[in-house]
Formats: structure tokens, sequence, C-alpha cells
């Protein structure tokens, strides 16, 4: 007589960020037992780690929040546009509090491997600590930016000072009181460092090889009134959230760069600037990223505010981007950035000609220059999209590795499973919309809910996207890339196309469709009975 080897959970989760949370709710909907496990001490992902100087989003507060819970979305009060870490931080928190989301979650455990194992059709999990768990269904929310990248410069370890990663801020305060400070980094996260620190060390220096084109946020509080018709209007901001390109609450500009005279072009951007974060881009035209006239416009009136706003035209110069269009590199939003190279303690160094070639005792060598200084901060990135799978460990059918197949190219039908990995679901995988991510994350969960109810309806022990239409997404991802202006940036290394490590194989890491594409992709999915899915 044969056994049956069940499992201890139905399903295990790796991460308690808003992908975490979100899921909690979905699988206690199926009435399924589960198990969370978290490295950090606390709910939060991405804003549990990012905890460095002046960390904000770029989404406007009001779309960058779950929709699944009306109550919760028209009882919690954003204080500002666009929140700070620890708002976003609270956020999360209050919502794993209002739920009842903790007993769920196992703190202070990483996981370092997961194994299918085709005779059981379970999923073994490993953690650091030694212990193991095994479940029906494994679901990641691991996020696209959860491994930094820091590039291996020479005698790192040499260094005497002090050395921060932006994104392994230490939870206690730093003070860079008057101290000479260097940062490493012009990203979004080096761009929203620079601005605080320069404000009280000694002497901050910025090394910068790529420059950006950063947006002006125009970030405020948000008054009672503001935060009253913000609930009030909860519907219309879930729709549009739903609808938008790139899943912000905004409308679309309905009207075409192309189509304009350069004047009037001139007049909608001159708006979008002065209204702040990606409005610019998105509520001025609705080409910019496609038509190479109306982004060569849009580029170079970015170009003319630095101009104006830097004293120093030779600084000014080296903050202009020239070798990628607007949109080839993800713009950061910036609270005063380019104004801060008018402080008289704040230098910009270009190491694009003259790399660093090492970290010294004292500081940093670049071919040309030594520098001292007290602190180091790398500002350097992400290995992002595929780093925080691949650094998993996980092992499909036939004890496939997932990384050693994605340093060729990282597939997944609709960003979210991959041929292979049955009964795996990877909230934000490579290929899920490039989107303001709350809004994807409930989308992919709410898939990942309706793909293990058919599975549970019919009897199914495994699901797993085929092969043919993990390939069709994956070649549909490459087709709208293709058709963009992005590509034209391809030698600055754009972080979502993979092309920011050493050795990473740049490819279309995301789904540029849309959200409300994406949308009418899963509705098509759904709707014909899961053709590219294997029940089994």
């Amino acid at each position: 007589m044969s056994t049956q080897t069940l499992p201890d959970v139905d399903a295990v989760v790796v991460g308690a960020g808003f992908a975490g949370l979100r899921t909690i709710h979905e699988l206690r909907q199926l009435g399924l037992s589960m198990q969370v496990f978290e490295a950090g001490t606390d709910v939060g992902g991405t804003w549990y780690w990012n905890r460095y100087p002046e960390a904000r989003t770029d989404t406007e507060s009001w779309g960058y929040c779950l929709f699944f819970d009306r109550e919760l979305y028209e009882t919690w009060d954003w204080p500002e546009r666009f929140p700070g870490q620890a708002d976003v931080l609270a956020y999360l928190q209050h919502v794993a509090d209002k739920h009842d989301m903790r007993k769920e979650i196992r703190f202070n455990t990483r996981v370092s491997g997961a194994w299918f194992d085709e005779a059981t059709n379970l999923w073994t999990v490993r953690t650091e600590d030694g212990n193991e768990l095994r479940s029906r269904f494994l679901i990641t929310g691991l996020g696209w930016l959860g491994v930094a990248y820091k590039p291996p410069f020479p005698g790192a370890d040499t260094f005497e000072g002090e050395t921060y990663v932006t994104s392994q801020w230490p939870h206690e305060p730093v003070d860079f009181t008057g101290k000479r400070v260097a940062v490493i980094g012009t990203g979004a996260t080096g761009i929203q460092t620079i601005t605080g620190v320069a404000r009280v060390a000694e002497h901050l220096t910025v090394f910068q090889r790529t420059p950006n084109y950063v947006l002006p946020s125009r970030n405020h509080a948000l008054s009672e009134f503001q935060r009253t018709a913000l609930k009030r209007d909860y519907d219309t901001i879930a729709k549009k959230t739903r609808e938008h390109v790139f899943a912000f609450p905004m409308d679309a500009a309905g009207r075409l760069g192309s189509e304009l005279s350069d004047e009037e072009l001139e007049k909608v951007l001159e708006r979008g600037w002065e209204t702040g974060g990606f409005r610019y881009i998105f509520e001025t035209v609705d080409d910019m990223l496609v038509d190479q006239r109306t982004n060569d416009a849009a580029s170079e009136f970015v170009r003319r505010k630095i101009r104006t706003i830097v004293h120093d035209p030779e600084t000014a110069e080296l903050l202009c981007p020239t070798s990628h269009p607007i949109g080839g590199k993800r713009p950061p939003l910036g609270s005063f950035y380019y104004e801060t190279y008018n402080r008289p303690n704040v230098s910009l160094v270009s190491v694009r000609e003259d790399p660093i070639k090492e970290i010294t005792p004292a500081g940093l060598r670049t071919g040309t220059a030594e520098y001292e200084f007290d602190v180091i901060i790398y500002a350097t990135g992400f290995d992002a999209i595929t780093g925080p799978l691949t650094n998993m460990n996980v092992h499909g059918t036939a004890d496939r590795s997932l990384g050693e197949e994605w340093a060729g190219n990282a597939r997944m039908h609709l960003g979210l499973t991959a041929a292979g990995y049955p009964n795996m679901f990877a909230i934000l995988g490579p290929q899920a919309p490039f989107a303001s991510h709350p809004p994807v994350i409930e989308a992919q969960v709410e898939l990942t809910g309706k793909l293990i109810k058919h599975a549970l309806d019919t009897g199914s022990e495994r699901v797993e996207a085929t092969e043919e239409a993990t390939q069709g997404w994956s070649d549909l991802c490459d087709l709208i890339l293709d058709a963009t202006l992005i590509p034209q940036g391809m030698g600055d290394r754009p972080w979502f196309l993979g092309a920011n490590v050493p050795g990473k194989k740049p490819s279309a890491l995301c789904y540029l469709g849309g959200m409300a594409g994406y949308g009418a992709e899963v509705a098509k999915e759904v709707e014909s009975g899961f053709p590219g899915y294997r029940f089994s």
C-alpha cells in the first residue's frame, strides 16, 4: 500500500512587503494554510531595507497603495504627495496590523533554497537556519530591488573610514556633520541621498558615471481637504491606476507631440515640468517614448533647465544627459537636486572617462586623481529584477536551476510563472509590467489566486506555464521594447534591462505594453480557460 507525502502547509510565501502582505489576504480567501518567511525583523520589504537619507517614493501616495480593502484606503492618511520611507513603512505595518497578518510571518528568516519534487509535486523550502518546510505552492514576493550591486572596486576592504550601501542602511541614525563624504552613483537612490547629505556634510563629492534626466517632484504636504477628496475619489483613482500605461493615478495626455508645433510642444512641456513628478512624461504627450522628434524636444527641454538652474557652466554640462533619450533610463525624481550643485560644499566628478580605479585606506583613486574621505556611500544600484530570485537558489523539474537558465535569458509567462517550475508564482518576476509596483502586485496576486483556485477545483496537483506560452510572452516583451526609443540608451546600462551589472546579459526584462495592456492579456488568459498553462 503506497503512502502519500503531505505538505506541511499549502503555500510558502517569501517576503513580507507589498507582495507578501497582499498574498496573505489572497490565500486566506482560498482557505489555504501558509507560512511566510521574511529576512527582516518587520514587514515592509523594499521599504524596510532602504532607509537611506531622503528615501522617498516617486509615485504619488494615493496610487502607491493597495486597493483590496476600501476601508483601509479611506481611513489611512498620507502626509505628503510623495511619501518618505518611514511613511510607506508605517502604512505597510498598518496593513499587517489591521488584517492580523503577522501571525503568518516568521521574521528574521532568510530562504536559502527551494526544490521541486516531481514524485510528490511538493516544494521543499530551506531556510538559512537549517529548517525545511514542504508546501504545495511556492509564492515569492521578493520585488525587483532586493539585491544590491556593489562594484568590486579593488581595495574596498582597506578603507579606514565609514562605508555605507544605500540599500543596506543601518537602523540607527548616521551623522555626517563635519565629515568629508563621497557618494558613488547618481541613480534614484544616489540622487535622494545626495540632496540630504549635502545639507550637513563638511564637503560632499559626487562621483557620476551617467547623468540622468532628474524631474522635479514638486512634493508638498497634503492638507485635510486634499486627503478628504482623495478618499472620496477611491473608485476613480483605483480605475486610473489599472488603466494608466505605467499604473499611475493619472489621465493620459490625449495629445501627440508629433502633431504639435514646436511652440505648442514647448508650452505643454513647461506645464508638465511645473506640475512635477512623472506628469512631465505622461500628462504632456502620449508619444514621448516612441516619437523621436518629441523625445528630442523633451530631452533638450530638461537640459535647458539644468543649464538655467546650475550656476557653474562646466558642472551644468556634466549634469546634462546626452547619450540616451529621456526614458532610456528610468528618470528619477528630485527635490532641488540640481540646486544642490550650487552649494559651496558640493563637488561633482565625472568618472565616465576617468573611472574609479581603487578604494584606498584614505579614500579613492581615479585614473588621474586621489581623494580623501571620512565616509564613502555606495549608491550603485541593484542586480535588479532577476537578482532576488537567482540568489534564492530555486530548482524546478529535473533539478533544473533557475539561476543557470536565466544566465542566458530570463523568461516568465505574464511575468509570473515559468515552464519547468510547477506551482511556483513569482510576484513581480521578470517580464512583469514596468509600472508602479503596488497595482502590478495586486493584478498578479489576483491572477495567482485564480490559477490556484482552478487547480483546486479541477483536482490538479500541478499548474505550470507551458514552454510555448513562456516563450511567446518573452517574444512579445522583445517586440514592444524594440518599438520604443528605449534601446537607444543601452550604452548607458539601464537597470531595468539588466545592463547595469557586468556579465549580465541585457534583455527585455519588463513588459512595456502598459498596465491596461497587461490587464487585457490577463483577462484573455483567464476567460479562455488558461490556455498558457498545463494542469495535471
